[in-house]
């Protein structure tokens, strides 16, 4: 299993179990217990094989390998891999699932923000 790659990763073991709000401005991956509110509104959430999350979850983006019970919104993409078991609702830009993953709850495509239109005069 692999960490995310760009820059600063902050990591949490398998063994270690953490209640309570949670919020940064670096990559975060889960490999533990976390119970609370997760808060990386411009970077990337990675839950490992072994996370077990119970959480509200705001980020850029979400990567899901392990358990996750909550709600998601990431503001770029959602990836659920084969071995994710998800009961959340989820909003997102964009979300992929590969096939295996579980996921109960409702998925809401947001449309990108930000992009000009045709100005008018």
């Amino acid at each position: 299993m692999e960490t995310p790659h760009s820059g600063e990763v902050a990591h949490i073991g398998k063994s270690v179990a953490v209640k309570g709000d949670l919020s940064g401005s670096e990559n975060l991956y889960v490999d533990g217990n976390l119970e609370g509110t997760i808060e990386l509104r411009d970077h990337m959430l990675t839950i490992g094989p072994n996370g077990n999350v119970k959480a509200n979850v705001s980020a850029k983006s979400v990567v899901i390998h392990g358990k996750l019970d909550g709600t998601i919104n990431a503001s770029d993409r959602v990836d659920l891999r084969k071995s994710a078991v998800v009961a959340s609702d989820v909003t997102t830009q964009r979300i992929s699932i590969e096939e295996g993953a579980y996921l109960k709850g409702k998925v809401d495509i947001q449309k990108e923000t930000g992009k000009a239109g045709a100005a008018s005069s």
